[in-house]
């Protein structure tokens, strides 16, 4: 009982940690997920070295990803042009002419490990910033909350159906090898609830047309499950059942954030290929 307190508990502050920082407005926005991309790339870093592969500085390449976020806020905001990016360039060249002086024991490891953080950790919350200034039909850029929002609440209401469906009539398993615990009916569930929720959207924000909504849950649903079994699939492979220990019932920041890293990439390539073409 004190476990699932902790974990309702939980649970509830970040949701609404989440909504206040994305509704508030643009600078909330920046605060929030800032911090969550440090917070993911402090996580896996220590996950890496955990294993006595590498010895990864977490502090520098967490300011890495931050630089990521931040020159990428300020060119989709319309403060800077894309010239901005170079800020970050300089954070990727100094990790490859680092390599010269670490006096790592594998350096092509090194490295490497480093940069996996960058792209499946920073390169998504990057891209956020592309959906929440350029997620609508305009070329002035503006603080888009509601479909930021929208891209959270199709992750969480596709997780609570794919739960409450699966347990109750999951039998067919989705990916054995990675994640036991998913059936397809459980997909299957949660996709129809996310469709559902995709109605309650498109009449609060009628600008963005009914089948326009159907399709950001599709393809929000599908990319989701694909990063939340890639996160398994990393978690198998370090032999670790959690990210960390911060949330208590949930485990750490980046199982948290696990579906979101490819569902990001599923709505922007619809929102760019369907809506802001339109």
């Amino acid at each position: 009982m004190k476990d699932l307190l902790a974990r309702s508990l939980t649970g509830i502050a970040y949701v609404v940690l989440i909504c206040i920082g994305i509704m508030w407005d643009s600078l909330s926005f920046f605060v929030v997920f800032s911090a969550a991309v440090m917070v993911c790339l402090w996580e896996f870093y220590h996950l890496i070295n955990a294993q006595k592969r590498t010895k990864i500085n977490p502090y520098y390449n967490c300011l890495g990803g931050f630089l990521l976020f931040l020159v990428t806020y300020l060119y989709a905001s319309g403060v800077f042009g894309y010239y901005i990016f170079f800020v970050y360039l300089i954070y990727i060249v100094g990790i490859l002419i680092s390599e010269l002086y670490e006096k790592q024991q594998d350096p092509i490891t090194h490295s490497a490990y480093i940069f996996l953080g960058q792209t499946y950790i920073a390169i998504p919350f990057a891209l956020l910033n592309l959906i929440a200034f350029r997620g609508i039909s305009s070329e002035t850029p503006v603080y888009n909350s509601l479909m930021v929002l929208s891209l959270f609440v199709f992750l969480w209401i596709n997780d609570t159906g794919a739960y409450i469906v699966g347990i109750t009539c999951g039998k067919h398993k989705l990916f054995k090898r990675i994640s036991p615990k998913k059936s397809w009916e459980g997909f299957v569930g949660g996709l129809v609830f996310t469709i559902a929720s995709a109605f309650v959207f498109a009449h609060f924000e009628p600008s963005t047309h009914l089948y326009h909504w159907i399709g950001l849950s599709l393809s929000i649903v599908i990319f989701g499950t694909w990063g939340d079994l890639i996160e398994s699939l990393i978690k198998r492979t370090l032999d670790v059942k959690d990210s960390g220990d911060s949330l208590p019932g949930h485990g750490g920041y980046l199982d948290r954030f696990d579906s979101f890293l490819l569902a990001v990439y599923g709505m922007l390539f619809y929102v760019q290929l369907f809506i802001i073409r339109n």
